[in-house]
């Protein structure tokens, strides 16, 4: 059968793999982002050397390349500039990739790509209406609509980290006070922990689910949905304390006839769903009648 291969790029980790058609996850490595970040080319060639040992290591045919990267990106995600990865600024990823490995290479936000793989094998299957939603180092999002993934004017519809939550709220990596992604990412939390967000404490989770509740009401309520799948590191990591939290906040604020009854639940992907998702973002560009919603 044959395969795409997947590249999932994030402020904590690189990640490479193998997915076939159906949506399989065949074969994946990965590696730390920080021991590579030293600069752009320093990153890129790390990248590279990954995505190369998994063609090398896999004997099936390989159609194309599938990337999702932290966001925002230019010109359909022609450039890249992940907002927790400072050395790459409108990184021309997709062409260097492609030519580099000799294969079609399509990139997309990290967190539309998870939309795309939930809706496609995950938590989202038969739901033509959600949000899904990354909460790792940082936080991103992807909508689909009606079965339609929303791209906004150059691709970045869907960044549910800058909305608003929290009046008097931190400074993000922008320098916005109050926004999602400033006070409830792994980053924020390290800095206001002074400790991995591992190690944080009962209220601090409880607090993280509810400023995410916050945020997917809001969108509920704006886009009439009734859905949103949650995976990263910190939202699963807090698990049942964090999914509680925020499941009681969309409840207190959905509470429009077709925003009532919201449900906020984990990726069913698991930790497969970066790359499920960068398999997925290759697999849409293919097939036009690739299935999500």
């Amino acid at each position: 059968m044959a395969h795409v291969l997947a590249v999932d790029i994030g402020g904590t980790k690189l990640a490479a793999g193998m997915v076939d058609g159906d949506g399989n996850l065949t074969y994946r490595a990965h590696r730390p982002t920080a021991d590579a970040a030293r600069d752009a080319e320093s990153l890129y060639a790390a990248l590279l050397e990954l995505a190369s040992g998994v063609l090398e290591d896999h004997a099936a045919p390989v159609t194309a390349i599938g990337v999702g990267c932290g966001g925002p990106g230019r010109d359909r995600h022609r450039l890249v500039s992940p907002l927790n990865i400072p050395v790459w600024r409108d990184f021309p990823l997709r062409e260097r990739l492609g030519a580099d490995l000799g294969l079609r290479c399509f990139v997309d936000n990290d967190a539309k790509a998870l939309a795309l793989g939930e809706g496609w094998t995950g938590a989202a299957v038969g739901v033509p209406n959600y949000a899904a939603i990354v909460v790792s180092t940082g936080i991103g999002g992807g909508i689909v609509l009606n079965g339609r993934l929303l791209e906004g004017a150059d691709g970045n519809a869907g960044h549910i980290g800058h909305v608003f939550v929290e009046p008097g709220g931190r400074a993000d990596a922008n320098g916005a006070k109050g926004l999602l992604e400033g006070s409830a990412s792994g980053t924020a939390l390290a800095d206001l922990l002074g400790a991995p967000p591992a190690e944080a404490d009962h209220a601090t989770r409880v607090r993280v689910g509810v400023l995410v509740g916050r945020a997917v009401a809001s969108v509920a309520n704006l886009l009439d949905l009734q859905l949103a799948v949650v995976a990263g590191s910190v939202a699963l990591g807090f698990a049942d304390t964090f999914f509680a939290s925020a499941q009681a906040t969309v409840d207190a604020f959905c509470r429009l006839d077709f925003s009532r009854g919201t449900r906020i639940v984990p990726a069913g992907l698991g930790e497969r769903g970066p790359l499920v998702g960068a398999g997925a973002v290759a697999w849409r560009a293919l097939d036009g009648s690739f299935p999500i919603g």
